[in-house]
Protein backbone atom coordinates (compact mmCIF):
# COMPACT_ATOMS: atom_id res chain seq x y z
CA UNK A 1 0.00 0.00 0.00
CA UNK A 2 1.58 3.50 -1.22
CA UNK A 3 2.88 5.63 1.59
CA UNK A 4 1.44 9.04 1.32
CA UNK A 5 3.84 11.94 2.29
CA UNK A 6 3.84 15.88 2.54
CA UNK A 7 7.39 16.00 1.50
CA UNK A 8 8.01 12.82 -1.06
CA UNK A 9 4.31 12.74 -2.55
CA UNK A 10 3.01 9.32 -2.75
CA UNK A 11 5.69 6.99 -1.70
CA UNK A 12 5.21 3.22 -3.83
CA UNK A 13 5.30 -0.12 -1.39
CA UNK A 14 8.20 -1.31 -3.17
CA UNK A 15 10.07 2.11 -2.72
CA UNK A 16 12.55 2.50 0.46
CA UNK A 17 12.89 0.27 3.35
CA UNK A 18 9.79 -0.60 5.36
CA UNK A 19 10.64 -1.26 9.69
CA UNK A 20 8.78 -0.71 12.42
CA UNK A 21 9.55 0.62 15.94
CA UNK A 22 8.12 -2.36 18.16
CA UNK A 23 7.99 0.40 21.41
CA UNK A 24 7.26 3.58 18.79
CA UNK A 25 10.17 6.10 19.26
CA UNK A 26 10.76 8.35 22.67
CA UNK A 27 7.56 11.24 22.54
CA UNK A 28 6.51 9.37 19.38
CA UNK A 29 5.43 6.10 21.22
CA UNK A 30 2.65 5.87 18.39
CA UNK A 31 4.94 5.68 15.42
CA UNK A 32 5.59 2.50 14.84
CA UNK A 33 6.08 2.27 11.18
CA UNK A 34 8.39 3.85 8.90
CA UNK A 35 9.91 3.77 5.66
CA UNK A 36 13.44 4.69 5.22
CA UNK A 37 14.17 6.65 1.48
CA UNK A 38 17.94 7.51 0.75
CA UNK A 39 17.70 9.52 -2.47
CA UNK A 40 21.12 9.97 -4.69
CA UNK A 41 20.75 13.51 -4.90
CA UNK A 42 20.52 13.68 -0.79
CA UNK A 43 23.85 11.36 0.38
CA UNK A 44 24.65 10.81 2.81
CA UNK A 45 21.46 11.98 4.33
CA UNK A 46 18.01 9.79 4.39
CA UNK A 47 14.88 10.04 5.50
CA UNK A 48 12.69 8.08 8.28
CA UNK A 49 8.92 8.92 7.00
CA UNK A 50 6.28 7.89 9.06
CA UNK A 51 3.52 5.73 7.48
CA UNK A 52 0.54 6.82 9.66
CA UNK A 53 1.54 10.51 9.55
CA UNK A 54 2.16 12.15 6.28
CA UNK A 55 3.73 14.98 7.77
CA UNK A 56 6.00 13.18 10.10
CA UNK A 57 9.74 12.60 8.51
CA UNK A 58 13.11 13.09 10.09
CA UNK A 59 15.99 13.91 8.87
CA UNK A 60 18.88 11.62 9.55
CA UNK A 61 22.74 10.43 8.78
CA UNK A 62 24.48 7.39 9.28
CA UNK A 63 26.44 7.72 12.29
CA UNK A 64 29.91 6.80 10.60
CA UNK A 65 29.67 9.57 8.14
CA UNK A 66 30.31 12.23 11.18
CA UNK A 67 31.88 9.87 13.52
CA UNK A 68 34.27 7.48 12.22
CA UNK A 69 34.66 5.31 15.51
CA UNK A 70 31.20 5.53 17.01
CA UNK A 71 31.10 3.07 19.36
CA UNK A 72 27.35 1.71 19.70
CA UNK A 73 25.50 0.67 23.38
CA UNK A 74 23.27 -1.34 22.81
CA UNK A 75 21.26 -2.52 26.19
CA UNK A 76 19.30 -6.43 26.76
CA UNK A 77 16.45 -4.56 25.91
CA UNK A 78 17.38 -2.79 22.56
CA UNK A 79 18.86 -5.69 20.93
CA UNK A 80 15.75 -7.84 22.36
CA UNK A 81 13.46 -4.88 20.39
CA UNK A 82 15.09 -5.35 17.71
CA UNK A 83 15.29 -9.33 17.46
CA UNK A 84 18.63 -10.11 18.34
CA UNK A 85 19.50 -12.94 20.72
CA UNK A 86 20.22 -11.83 24.27
CA UNK A 87 23.52 -10.81 24.92
CA UNK A 88 24.62 -10.99 20.87
CA UNK A 89 26.53 -7.96 19.59
CA UNK A 90 24.96 -7.77 15.77
CA UNK A 91 27.89 -7.08 13.16
CA UNK A 92 27.93 -4.09 11.88
CA UNK A 93 26.68 -5.28 8.51
CA UNK A 94 23.19 -6.63 10.52
CA UNK A 95 22.82 -3.28 11.14
CA UNK A 96 21.52 0.24 10.16
CA UNK A 97 22.75 2.94 13.12
CA UNK A 98 21.86 6.62 12.10
CA UNK A 99 21.91 10.23 14.03
CA UNK A 100 18.78 12.04 13.69
CA UNK A 101 19.58 15.78 12.61
CA UNK A 102 18.39 18.99 14.41
CA UNK A 103 18.10 21.62 11.62
CA UNK A 104 18.34 25.26 12.73
CA UNK A 105 18.48 28.55 11.23
CA UNK A 106 22.16 28.60 13.03
CA UNK A 107 23.99 25.42 13.00
CA UNK A 108 22.35 21.81 12.55
CA UNK A 109 23.13 19.04 15.13
CA UNK A 110 23.05 15.28 15.18
CA UNK A 111 21.95 13.19 18.37
CA UNK A 112 25.02 10.70 18.55
CA UNK A 113 23.35 10.12 22.09
CA UNK A 114 20.11 8.23 20.80
CA UNK A 115 21.32 6.37 17.48
CA UNK A 116 18.26 5.03 15.70
CA UNK A 117 19.72 1.03 15.27
CA UNK A 118 17.75 -0.66 12.18
CA UNK A 119 18.34 -4.63 12.10
CA UNK A 120 18.34 -4.88 8.07
CA UNK A 121 16.92 -8.86 8.58
CA UNK A 122 13.95 -8.51 10.80
CA UNK A 123 13.55 -5.00 9.95
CA UNK A 124 12.68 -4.00 13.37
CA UNK A 125 13.97 -0.89 15.12
CA UNK A 126 14.93 1.29 17.89
CA UNK A 127 16.20 4.36 19.05
CA UNK A 128 19.04 3.40 21.55
CA UNK A 129 19.38 6.11 24.35
CA UNK A 130 22.71 5.85 25.86
CA UNK A 131 23.07 5.62 29.50
CA UNK A 132 26.76 7.20 29.90
CA UNK A 133 26.40 10.30 28.26
CA UNK A 134 29.94 9.62 26.20
CA UNK A 135 28.02 11.33 23.22
CA UNK A 136 25.82 14.84 22.86
CA UNK A 137 22.40 14.41 21.66
CA UNK A 138 23.50 18.19 20.21
CA UNK A 139 26.70 17.13 17.95
CA UNK A 140 27.60 19.92 15.87
CA UNK A 141 28.07 18.72 12.28
CA UNK A 142 28.25 20.63 8.66
CA UNK A 143 25.80 19.35 6.39
CA UNK A 144 27.25 18.74 2.99
CA UNK A 145 25.33 20.81 0.01
CA UNK A 146 22.86 19.50 -1.45
CA UNK A 147 20.39 20.03 -4.08
CA UNK A 148 17.29 21.87 -3.39
CA UNK A 149 14.24 19.42 -3.80
CA UNK A 150 12.77 17.10 -0.71
CA UNK A 151 11.11 19.42 1.14
CA UNK A 152 12.29 22.72 0.72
Amino acid sequence: MPVATNCFGSIPDDAGVHFEFPAGLPAFEHETRFVLLAPLETAPLVFLQSERTPGLCFIAIPVDAICSNYNLALSAEDLEKCGFEPGRVPETSEIAVLAILSVGSSETTANLLAPVVIHLASRRAVQAVRADRVYSHRHPIRLPEVEAGACS
